[in-house]
């Protein structure tokens, strides 16, 4: 899928990719949330984890516009090592119930969407985000909503063919 280039492409990705991945997770109990896979990770585990990332990317605009250090992903970490961070992210929010994993995306979809209506295409898409040489804002939000959703929908269909009964 083509990334969004306006604010309206990428509102109407985030919800479609969203409600897609909402009708996935409606049959989810918590005993297949959290029953592990391959990796040992769980449908709870991947929820979080996306919710986590909206937090992360809204924390780098909010840092970027006041004029403080972004650190991209995370500080402490640089991209080469992701792996490791995630796996922190994953331990730091293993008590977190199935439940409250689908509460945080909804909480943290709804904070995302309304971070997109209110910032305008110039905003989002007329330079890189502060804090980063090259993506813009919106293909930040698209990498941290849209792009999440679908490989979340991905993750939690092969993990329900994979783990039947």
């Amino acid at each position: 899928m083509p990334a969004a280039t306006s604010k309206k492409e990428l509102i109407a990705a985030c919800e479609k990719e969203y409600d897609l991945l909402q009708a996935c997770l409606e049959p989810v109990d918590d005993k297949l949330a959290m029953k592990t896979y391959e990796d040992e990770t769980s449908i709870r585990d991947v929820i979080v984890h996306r919710a986590h990332w909206i937090d992360l990317f809204l924390k780098w605009y909010a840092d970027g516009e006041a004029g403080r250090t972004v650190h991209i992903p995370a500080k402490g970490y640089k991209w080469s090592e992701l792996k490791a961070y995630n796996a922190k992210v994953r331990e730091d929010t293993a008590s977190v119930s199935w439940r409250a994993a689908k509460n945080r995306l909804k909480r943290g979809h709804a904070k995302l969407m309304a971070f997109l209506e209110s910032h305008s295409d110039a905003e989002l898409y007329g330079k890189p985000m502060t804090g980063h040489d090259k993506w813009t804002t919106g293909r930040f939000a698209e990498a941290s909503g849209s792009s999440h959703y679908r490989s979340s929908t991905m993750f939690v269909r092969s993990f329900q063919r994979n783990h039947k009964g």
